[in-house]
This record gives structure tokens, C-alpha cells and sequence, in this order.
């Protein structure tokens, strides 16, 4: 499987604690959402595939210290994995370090019908800041609006707007950037002014409102691809509808 042909899932929250079990629900939100499912294995330093009989348990442990390790479906033809990461207080909002976690996952017609609920599980698991869901090949044209070039400021493509790096946004409840499948918190909804119901129609009629008070909102019916001009013009719509999104406003 190609990166082009996978959906990365990526959600920001709070550090974790030594007594916290947000990385089980994280994975247990992802297991649930994708029938069949089960993260049973890990890679070895070898990087071999080693089942994990007892995972809760060895996931509780790893918890403990700090640590969200890379688990996978043990499945080299369908690979489904996640992981997490603390993102230092430097390169993070605020000033305030993050957990940064992050799920891969083949981009087919199991995966795309059960995204929403995917990406619910592990943010609301995780209980995350915000989130998104979007295609790997999508991760290029966000990787323009964010780095800096060697003139200074970032050089995005299909005119899209350029963003500030994560460390220079006000908060981590502001979401960095936009993705095909967007999950805010409530307070990330509160902090770009989601929902406006004179405003936000057509964004309402693809969103769906977490078990928590936050929403999980869909940018295009289908998986987002900005080779498609209709999905290029919601992703710009949705930009100008946010400007809080990437920093971009002035408070």
C-alpha cells in the first residue's frame, strides 16, 4: 500500500499522566469504529511483528511512563497502526506540551464508511483538543502552508493560505490547520465560533455532534482531493469561514 492510497489520522491533547487511560480509550475508540479490528501487535527493535497477548495491560504499563507505543492489526496487506508523542512546551501552543496522537490506515470503502465514528473514538478517547482525518496525499499541500522558506514566510500551493508554525498560535485549542474530516472539542468550536447557523448550512449538513458536546465535521462527501476543484473550493471556504484557524486572525 502506497502512502498515496492511506488515510492519516492525527489528533492533539493534553499530556499524558502516569495514572492515565486515555491511550486505552484512544484505541479502543479506534477498534470499535472499524469492524473486525484488533491492535493486538507491536514492532520489535528487531522491527519484527510481536503479538501482544495481554495489550491492555502492556499499554497500561508503557502508560506509566509516559509513553503511548506503536501498536498495528499485524496485518503487513491492511496495515492499521497508531501511536502517540509528546510535543515539548517549545514547538507547542501556549507554550503547553502536547500529546500528539496519530493512526494510519488503508484509504478503502470499509475505512471511509467508518471515518467518522474512527476519528470521534480516538479524539474523544484521547479527549483531544482537536483533530482531523484527512488522505496522506493531502499531507504535501499542508506541509506547504505551514513551513517557512528561505525568504521567510511559507509559499502554499492551490492558493491556499499560509499558516503559522504551531508554537507561534495562542492556544492549543485553536485548531493548526483544516483536514477532510475535522473534530473539534467544544472549546475548539468555541474558539473559531463553531457552529453559526446563519453561516454554517452546509458544514452543519455534514457534521455530526460528539457524545461529548464537540463535532466531528466533514469538509467533502468524499475523501478530500485537491485535484478535484469542487474539493479545492470547500477547502478555501472553509479557510475564509475560520480565520482563527492556523493563527491567522488578530486578537
Amino acid at each position: 500500500m502506497t502512502t498515496r492510497n492511506r488515510l492519516v489520522l492525527t489528533v492533539y491533547a493534553p499530556p499524558l499522566a502516569s495514572d492515565d487511560n486515555r491511550t486505552l480509550a484512544a484505541v479502543h475508540g479506534l477498534e470499535r469504529a472499524l469492524p473486525g479490528l484488533r491492535l493486538e501487535w507491536r514492532v520489535t527493535e528487531k522491527r519484527r511483528l510481536a503479538v501482544l497477548p495481554q495489550r491492555d495491560a502492556w499499554l497500561t504499563e508503557a502508560t506509566t511512563r509516559g509513553e503511548f507505543p506503536l501498536i498495528c492489526n499485524g496485518d503487513e496487506r491492511y496495515p492499521v497502526m497508531i501511536s502517540g508523542h509528546h510535543e515539548s512546551a517549545y514547538v507547542s501552543p501556549g507554550g503547553r506540551p502536547q500529546l500528539q496522537v496519530q493512526a494510519k490506515l488503508p484509504l478503502d470503502a470499509a475505512v471511509i464508511a467508518a471515518a467518522a465514528e474512527m476519528l470521534e473514538g480516538v479524539a474523544e478517547g484521547a479527549r483531544a483538543f482537536w483533530g482531523h482525518l484527512t488522505p496522506d496525499a493531502a499531507a504535501l499541500d499542508i506541509a506547504y502552508q505551514i513551513a517557512p522558506t528561505l525568504e521567510g514566510p511559507p509559499s502554499p500551493r492551490r492558493g491556499l493560505p499560509g499558516l503559522k508554525l504551531f508554537e507561534h498560535i495562542r492556544s492549543p485549542e485553536i485548531p493548526y490547520y483544516l483536514g477532510w474530516l475535522n473534530f473539534w472539542s467544544p472549546d475548539a468550536a468555541e474558539a473559531i465560533g463553531f457552529p453559526d447557523p446563519a453561516r454554517d448550512a452546509e458544514l452543519l449538513s455534514r457534521a455530526r455532534r460528539t457524545a461529548t458536546g464537540g463535532w466531528v465535521v466533514r469538509l467533502t462527501d468524499t475523501p478530500l482531493d485537491l485535484d478535484n476543484p469542487a474539493h479545492l473550493d470547500a477547502l478555501k471556504r472553509a479557510y475564509e469561514r475560520f480565520p482563527e484557524i492556523g493563527g491567522r486572525s488578530t486578537p
